[in-house]
């Protein structure tokens, strides 16, 4: 009897729970606005994920002027400091200031909240911000340019449309095959790596959160990939090829392109354009530069002056700061605090000018799902010296008119040497290069993301303007 009251008791609460969260959920159903919802958590990150979510917003805004757009982010912003921001960072003016859904719940999707199992632990944690964020408010279209498709579901049980931007996929194959290989990288621990039977157990959590990602990531009506590479993946997870579409993601080809080609040749310089993440890869950049130094220092080749590097990228949070400084300290360690800078947090236009004196522009990320920064050297008139994987080798760095448009490398070896044949270049190989390279990027311009974006989104918002 006792066991049976207990029972009752447990299906009873069941029973609240669900008939609470079912009111909840019916009652923004019936509230819901005719308006575009941008889940974008982290609205000041600086990087090309920023970028799209303006861009998709100004696209939007002018292929739709009736409809409102939302963002749900957790900064403290307003929505003239967000349009101000569109503006002065990315060079993107919105026909109006987008409305600001505060959200309070952000530590939840945050890393360091989960120091083990991070990947479900984040996922989990979107779907409690997302709860957030659609009781708060609740847009016709619910709309993700971060990556969180464990939030897709939930927006469809709110009613809404689903549509996402996917930069990369939170799983791949790739990745499986690092941990089957035992192999050590910023998203697989040294301590996992060298053991079998830890790399067994991290294979099948990646097995099953796989299936999961490809559960979660079909509820969407429209998904949109940044690259081949990455679309290679979300269709073999996902498994919706009819309602994924590949759109390059804006670059600032067409204010970079009005940058002259010539460059001065007395003090080469480099850049390095890349927020100041793990991933990133900046020490393999520090050593193939003291690399091509020391080479550079043998009588062959040897030249009047010495190239500089520069680093320039953003920091999201402490993490970031203390990894810029540990880089720092790096470049004592290596004696090139008189050819290495470091700008942190710029302005667009001093961003513009900094290009506008480099030769060339590094890029180290493994499987980077594209690379903005590698577009942007391109427009600019630097030679990109990129890593040989994912978007800069599948989309980016190709022949144009079967000229060469760069350099791809994999280890510092291959970095120095390649930093090694831009310097030795000739003006005119310099030029020929760099105008090939520029001629490509324009295959990948804001104005070229702007036709595809609203091309994909046309036939899920026709309905409105019939």
């Amino acid at each position: 009897m006792a066991t049976l009251t207990i029972s009752l008791a447990i299906f009873s609460l069941l029973l609240a729970i669900c008939l609470y969260f079912s009111l909840i959920i019916v009652s923004a159903r019936r509230n819901r606005r005719k308006s575009v919802g941008f889940f974008h958590p982290y609205t000041n990150d600086g990087g090309g994920g920023e970028r799209v979510l303006w861009c998709a917003v100004r696209a939007i805004q002018e292929e739709n002027p009736g409809l409102e757009c939302s963002v749900f982010t957790g900064d403290e912003a307003s929505p003239e400091s967000l349009s101000i921001r569109a503006r002065d960072r990315f060079g993107v003016e919105l026909s109006r200031a987008p409305k600001v859904i505060r959200l309070f719940k952000r530590k939840w999707v945050d890393e360091k909240t989960y120091p083990r199992f991070t990947m479900i632990g984040q996922s989990l944690g979107s779907v409690y911000l997302s709860w957030e964020a659609l009781c708060k408010y609740n847009p016709q279209f619910y709309f993700d340019t971060s990556g969180y498709a464990f939030t897709y579901p939930l927006a469809r049980l709110f009613g809404c449309k689903v549509i996402c931007y996917t930069h990369y996929p939170t799983i791949s194959s790739d990745m499986v095959a690092r941990v089957t290989g035992q192999s050590s990288m910023y998203n697989n621990d040294p301590l996992i790596a060298k053991s079998a039977w830890l790399s067994r157990c991290k294979v099948i959590y990646y097995t099953i959160f796989s299936w999961l990602y490809g559960m979660v990531g079909s509820c969407s009506h429209l998904a949109m990939v940044n690259s081949s590479w990455t679309r290679s993946h979300i269709e073999q997870l996902w498994k919706i090829p009819d309602r994924t579409k590949r759109v390059y993601p804006p670059c600032d080809t067409s204010s970079l392109q009005m940058l002259p080609l010539e460059r001065p040749t007395e003090l080469p310089t480099f850049i390095s354009i890349a927020q100041f993440r793990p991933e990133k890869a900046h020490g393999l950049q520090l050593e193939a530069f003291a690399l091509a130094l020391e080479r550079l220092s043998s009588p062959e080749l040897e030249i009047k002056r010495k190239p500089k590097l520069q680093f320039v990228g953003s920091c999201r949070n402490e993490d970031d700061k203390r990894r810029l400084q540990k880089l720092k300290e790096r470049c004592t360690e290596l004696h090139l605090d008189d050819f290495v800078e470091f700008h942190k947090n710029v302005l667009y236009r001093v961003l513009v000018k900094l290009l506008g004196g480099a030769v060339a522009g590094l890029h180290s990320m493994v499987d980077e799902h594209f690379g903005i920064s590698v577009v942007e050297y391109m427009a600019a008139g630097a030679i990109p010296i990129a890593h040989n994987s994912a978007g800069p080798r599948m989309d980016i760095v190709l022949e144009e008119d079967g000229q060469q448009t760069g350099f791809l490398a994999s280890t510092k070896e291959e970095y120095a040497d390649a930093i090694i044949k831009v310097l030795m270049m000739s003006d005119t190989d310099r030029l020929k290069v760099a105008s090939s390279a520029r001629n490509r990027a324009q295959r990948f311009s804001e104005q070229r993301f702007d036709q595809d974006f609203k091309a994909a989104i046309r036939p899920l918002f026709g309905a409105l303007n019939k």
